[in-house]
């Protein structure tokens, strides 16, 4: 048998497991043959049936009580693992500080991922119009850096559920049949990924040691499209051509803070300019 048959399995513990990149992850790594623990509040727990629960459930992952509001069961999570990856959404991101506090006391874990899985915050240039979403996120690697945490981050770029459904267009739930929003030059590629495949991926990189303390890019050539070539593949698919209206940054941009009174109000803009 190889030394990689044989060897001890991590045991991984998914913060955010209830939410949907969450799920993904518990089921990859199960699927890869670690032993897995989902961190869940008590108001799940407090319902056997809850449908956020069942899956996890049935996956075979094992349920810990606690949150990253609670030290003392964050601390004993932790110390059962060897893994954690943190999936809560940005707007927590912050209360990740916690859960390094925990890391670093509990002095177990080999490796960290924090709640990215997106765009790289360091190469994001977005003119202070993210309200801190970006900064969070750059705030967290420091902290972990600090303290010397074994890590890896996953920058993915974009999730699929969140522009493909639309084809880009805000405020609809569909591509458009008829006229469709080009913006920018339409030249710009981005990458689109499923959170299924994310999670696949994760899981591949944390007994990797060419990962370890490193940035991982996901960068599928066959999810690599600009504007312009996502229309190109609707209108064949829907064997007609589509008006493209053009709209410039400057638009764009002038558009954003006309809406934008409060934070990510106008969000799917905000995700629109990253790209553009």
């Amino acid at each position: 048998m190889s030394e990689e048959t044989t060897r001890p399995r991590s045991r991984v513990l998914v913060v955010g497991a209830t939410g949907r990149l969450g799920g993904s992850l518990v089921r990859a790594s199960l699927a890869a043959g670690h032993e897995t623990f989902a961190l869940v509040r008590p108001r799940h727990l407090a319902r056997p049936d809850s449908p956020v629960l069942e899956p996890l459930v049935a996956a075979g992952a094992t349920l810990l009580e606690g949150s990253l509001e609670d030290y003392s069961s964050l601390l004993e999570a932790v110390r059962q693992v060897d893994v954690v990856i943190c999936a809560v959404p940005t707007k927590h991101a912050l209360e990740q500080k916690t859960l390094i506090r925990a890391i670093k006391e509990a002095g177990c874990v080999k490796r960290f991922i924090p709640a990215e899985f997106g765009l790289d915050p360091t190469m994001v240039q977005i003119r202070d119009m993210d309200y801190g979403f970006y900064e969070k996120k750059i705030e967290i690697r420091r902290s972990i850096e600090s303290e010397g945490i074994p890590h890896t981050y996953i920058c993915c770029n974009f999730l699929m559920r969140y522009l493909l459904p639309s084809l880009v267009q805000p405020g609809l739930d569909a591509p458009p049949s008829d006229e469709i929003r080009i913006f920018g030059e339409g030249n710009t590629k981005g990458v689109f990924v499923e959170e299924n495949d994310v999670a696949k991926f994760t899981i591949c990189t944390i007994e990797d040691p060419r990962t370890l303390n490193k940035t991982v890019y996901l960068r599928p050539p066959g999810n690599v499209y600009s504007m312009d070539e996502l229309v190109d593949l609707w209108e064949t698919k829907i064997n007609k051509c589509l008006k493209r209206i053009r709209t410039t940054e400057e638009q764009l941009l002038k558009e954003i803070h006309g809406k934008c009174t409060v934070p990510f109000e106008d969000g799917l803009n905000f995700y629109i300019f990253s790209i553009c």
